[in-house]
């Protein structure tokens, strides 16, 4: 049997996802209104599909991995978003041509040379206006409900509020619950050596003043920035810990599988599936000759497969033909070939 649908536009519309478990605000319910998502890294984890798109634009189920991250801000009540790029800058040109998601504009900074996360915001400060700030990792997808770490931030008067979790990767933030105090990052002080320690989501926010800490025009990681305050002003950079709601660090091809997996799984493989324009799990443009689909697959744009093909649990980038079947199970096919996972 041939499956051709209609070649689509070659725009893609704006499609907003809001996770069901987590409300929209009817508006900001705080004062910090800018979000810096952080797009120039290089994505080495995830090579070679990082050789064809910076790392947030990676597309889940079609949607570039960044707009779940806008999805998110506007849901929060934000309204100024910065991202940084330097990694294939053109594609964030192509995908966002006018600077704009749907309605909301978006301030590109490029870096010609990568200054890494501290470099990266103090090259932003004249955008800020002296104004506090969210940070938001461009390579990470979650719900979490910042609201609270805000309001907690708010209150605290901390410089520094970093967003954590008891679990799901890396544990190297040393935090004292009861302070509310960062003590150590990933030992780099050695001072907290019995504290419990935490994941860091990448996400935390802000004030003004921490611009006066960063060097100008320096290659530098937030985080040496970060382990200077907590040495020299131990109360200036805390913590809350935010286990509800879901995070996912899209660092390899099996977390990149497993993202698409749990939407699948929630959406499309239920016994009464959301009626929703999202997730698709093949594009309209894509032609499918007679070719066996098992588990989780999701097809790209103008992809073409031949008679007698096989997929099971494969994501298959755009523009990608065969001619003769092919079988691909557990992994990513790109242009770049097949990335098992």
């Amino acid at each position: 049997m041939l499956l051709r649908l209609p070649l689509e536009k070659r725009v893609t519309p704006v499609i907003r996802v809001v996770f069901p478990w987590r409300p929209v605000l009817a508006g900001a319910l705080h004062m910090i209104r800018t979000a810096f998502v952080l797009g120039a890294g290089l994505g080495t984890r995830l090579k070679p599909l990082t050789e064809l798109l910076p790392k947030p634009l990676i597309p889940v189920f079609h949607k570039p991995l960044i707009t779940f991250a806008f999805d998110h801000l506007l849901a929060q009540g934000f309204d100024q978003f910065i991202v940084n790029t330097h990694h294939l800058p053109a594609c964030y040109d192509e995908e966002f041509p006018d600077y704009r998601y749907g309605k909301q504009e978006i301030v590109f900074r490029h870096e010609p040379q990568r200054l890494e996360t501290g470099g990266g915001i103090k090259n932003i400060e004249d955008l800020v206006h002296g104004e506090p700030l969210l940070v938001y990792n461009g390579d990470i997808l979650s719900d979490l409900p910042i609201e609270k770490a805000i309001s907690d931030h708010e209150r605290s008067g901390r410089l520094v509020t970093m967003i954590l979790r008891s679990s799901g990767g890396p544990l190297q933030v040393a935090f004292d619950s009861s302070s509310g105090h960062i003590l150590d990052i990933a030992q780099k002080l050695g001072t907290a050596p019995e504290a419990r320690r935490y994941l860091f989501t990448g996400i935390y926010i802000l004030e003004a003043e921490i611009f006066a800490h960063i060097p100008r025009d320096t290659q530098i990681s937030i985080i040496p920035i970060l382990c200077d305050l907590i040495r020299d002003q131990p109360d200036s950079v805390g913590g809350i810990v935010l286990d509800e709601g879901h995070w996912w660090d899209l660092g390899s091809p099996s977390q990149y599988l497993d993202v698409h997996r749990y939407f699948y799984e929630q959406y499309l493989d239920a016994e009464n599936p959301a009626q929703l324009n999202w997730p698709m799990p093949i594009q309209p443009s894509a032609c499918i000759v007679d070719t066996a689909l098992e588990g989780l697959v999701s097809i790209g744009k103008n992809v073409e497969l031949a008679p007698g093909s096989s997929l099971k649990d494969v994501i298959v980038w755009p523009g990608i033909k065969f001619t003769s079947p092919v079988h691909y199970a557990n992994g990513i096919l790109s242009p770049r070939g097949f990335l098992p996972a």
